[in-house]
């Protein structure tokens, strides 16, 4: 069992611990949960043993195999599936071994290792690898492709795939699903249900926490509290417990108050003075205890639109793709104010392509969109993020679309985002992902939308903000298009479901419990139809090797720069690693030191500025990768 036991640990000047003791016993399946920053994905990295505690102690069993996903995944001409093969490290071991007796001869040894291989089921984990690969989300045939062919998204799958390959003991896995769309993410959930070792999750997806995890671990306030359930469970018990905490707290403040009351009346008497001393030394030891906060730190909500045209938007016969290939082909409907539309489809049928064409940053290729004079779109997409101006603070951003509010009634609106007091005022460079997301969506709310396109807003946001989206998108009167793999945030704001196949968009016959079913039904179709087709002509595959050739070409420059920017981010995540371990260095925060801890802040946070930009320019470039691959295909 994996055993904590009286452990305290900080990174840098922050406590991220203290005095934790904590058991987990084999196959329990834990979700990992707390406020962004808190600590979660440190904890992993010392159960790595990549950081190490101040105090106490993690106790692993020996021999465990610990699995976990690779930040940066390699460069490397290798196919996806040997590259995914590789996460089984006994596999290449043994087979590694079984070269070497081959090649000495040695036929008892070359027996040994047989008999080993075939009992950890070598025999069959090539078709294991490709099961794997074939559930992120990768085509037929696209398991021999290069790792080095694939963009910087797809190459996340390929690391999950070879972490899940891993026949491990204890699987770490962060944040999962962040890079997965929703077939993916139902496909992963059934996979970890079944999965036999111990699993520690970290995720802000309540749904999949619901489905997957059998226990719940909170990290709050340099504490770690188990719970036994799922984390709709951990959300009733945590509210009892805060509940009763806060009854207790106020009992408490009266004990207090009326204490101070007799102190401050009776300190000045003789006859009184040594009972208020003895008050004094109770109030001294008296436990105090925390106010509960059951809110969310978030609080905002949407302003009425000034205008609800009938229809705010209508597409007639539209057709739109990229370049000369459709992706949709024929498609009418209209949105109205109160319209709530969510959003189904296997990835690359076109459910970003639609949100494009509506918000009008992809245009048509035939039929018509007519668009009410009053609409006013709300746009959330991942590459906004990086359309913030970097030097600039959140509360510039605001005042640039609302020039007449005072200060103070923006800050106070930050502050419903999580930008209060200077966090307002500091630049946008250094954001978390999260936090670039929160002031994105900020500053769309503030401009009083009556269409939101929204397409996979939760990315990055942490349970609270999720769900202070939800119920501000309860109160949303206008018309709401929906894109995402977060189950819950589609149930609670979707009225209907519409699906995105075939170039076509209709109404989904069913509900999203049972679009899984729908899924499998459209793979195993799938199946069929590629079973009875025919073989390529000779010239057809001709013409099918000039073509990719030619987008071979077009791709390289693109291709080399993503290649030159996964070496910066390897070289700047290096140099962080290194000064964290600095900074975890108490000496550093001795009086005589301060020069240098002032210095080595000041480095830290250019170093998270450039990461942050390296990064956003990596991401554009692979979405780059991405759309001209899907126009190619």
């Amino acid at each position: 069992m994996l055993q904590l036991k009286d452990l305290s640990f900080r990174r840098g000047p922050n406590r991220l611990l203290e005095g934790a003791t904590l058991t987990i016993y084999p196959g329990h399946k834990v979700g990992l949960v707390g406020a962004n920053g808190c600590g979660k994905s440190s904890l992993f990295a010392l159960l790595r043993d990549e950081l190490h505690a101040d105090a106490g102690e993690v106790a692993i069993p020996p021999g465990w195999e610990i699995a976990h996903v690779a930040q940066h995944t390699p460069d490397t001409d290798r196919p996806a599936i040997q590259f995914a093969l590789d996460g089984d490290r006994e596999l290449r071991r043994l087979q590694s071994e079984l070269t070497e007796a081959e090649t000495a001869g040695d036929g008892l040894r070359q027996a040994e290792l047989h008999g080993r291989l075939e009992s950890i089921g070598a025999y069959d984990a090539e078709s294991r690898a490709a099961r794997l690969l074939h559930g992120l989300g990768f085509a037929p045939g696209d398991e021999q492709r290069p790792v080095n062919s694939y963009s910087g998204g797809w190459r996340m799958r390929l690391a999950l795939a070879r972490t899940l390959m891993c026949r491990s003991d204890l699987l770490l896995l962060d944040e999962p699903t962040n890079h997965l769309d929703l077939d993916a993410v139902i496909w992963l959930e059934g996979w970890l249900k079944a999965y036999p070792g111990t699993l520690l999750l970290i995720s802000h997806d309540r749904d999949f926490l619901d489905a997957v995890v059998s226990h719940t671990l909170h990290l709050e306030h340099q504490h770690l509290t188990l719970y036994s359930g799922n984390y709709s469970a951990f959300e009733r018990q945590r509210a009892e417990r805060l509940a009763q905490q806060q009854a207790a707290y106020t009992r408490q403040q009266r004990e207090i108050a009326h204490m101070h009351s007799f102190v401050e009346r009776f300190r000045a008497k003789a006859t009184k003075a040594r009972q208020a001393q003895s008050r004094l030394k109770a109030l001294e030891r008296m436990e105090l205890i925390a106010p509960a906060h059951i809110d969310s730190p978030f609080r905002f909500g949407f302003e009425p639109a000034e205008n609800l045209p009938r229809p705010l938007l209508r597409l007639d016969e539209a057709v739109a793709g990229y370049g000369e290939r459709p992706i949709l082909d024929g498609v009418g409907f209209s949105l109205d104010p109160g319209d709530r539309i969510g959003l189904l489809g296997r990835n690359g049928a076109g459910k970003s392509t639609l949100i494009k064409l509506l918000a009008g940053t992809l245009p048509l290729q035939s039929g018509r969109c007519e668009r009410a004079q009053e609409l006013r779109i709300g746009y959330f997409a991942q590459h906004q993020l990086d359309q913030l101006r970097p030097d600039d603070s959140p509360l510039l951003h605001l005042r640039r679309l609302d020039p007449e509010a005072t200060e103070q009634t923006l800050r106070s609106y930050l502050g419903g985002f999580g930008f209060a007091g200077d966090r307002a005022l500091e630049p946008v460079a250094p954001l978390s992902g999260g936090e670039k997301a929160r002031l994105v969506l900020a500053l769309i709310i503030r401009q009083r939308p009556n269409l939101l396109l929204l397409d996979e807003p939760t990315n990055h946001l942490d349970l609270d903000m999720r769900q202070a989206l939800a119920e501000a998108l309860q109160e949303f009167d206008g018309a709401l298009v929906l894109v995402s793999h977060d189950r819950h945030l589609l149930r609670v704001t979707s009225d209907d479901l519409w699906l995105v196949d075939g170039g076509s968009v209709r109404p989904f016959d069913g509900d999203l419990d049972d679009y899984p079913a729908w899924l499998a039904g459209r793979q195993l179709q799938d199946e069929q139809k590629g079973a009875s087709n025919t073989r390529e002509s000779g010239g057809e595959r001709k013409q099918q090797r000039r073509q990719a050739a030619e987008a071979r070409k077009a791709l390289q420059p693109l291709r080399a720069r993503e290649k030159t920017l996964e070496r910066r981010l390897t070289e700047l995540g290096g140099r962080r690693t290194a000064l964290e371990q600095e900074l975890s260095a108490p000496e550093l925060y001795e009086p005589a030191a301060k020069d240098r801890l002032l210095t080595l802040l000041a480095e830290q946070r250019q170093l998270q500025a450039d990461l942050d930009t390296t990064e956003t320019d990596w991401l554009e470039v692979c979405e780059a990768i991405e759309q001209f691959q899907g126009a190619d295909a």
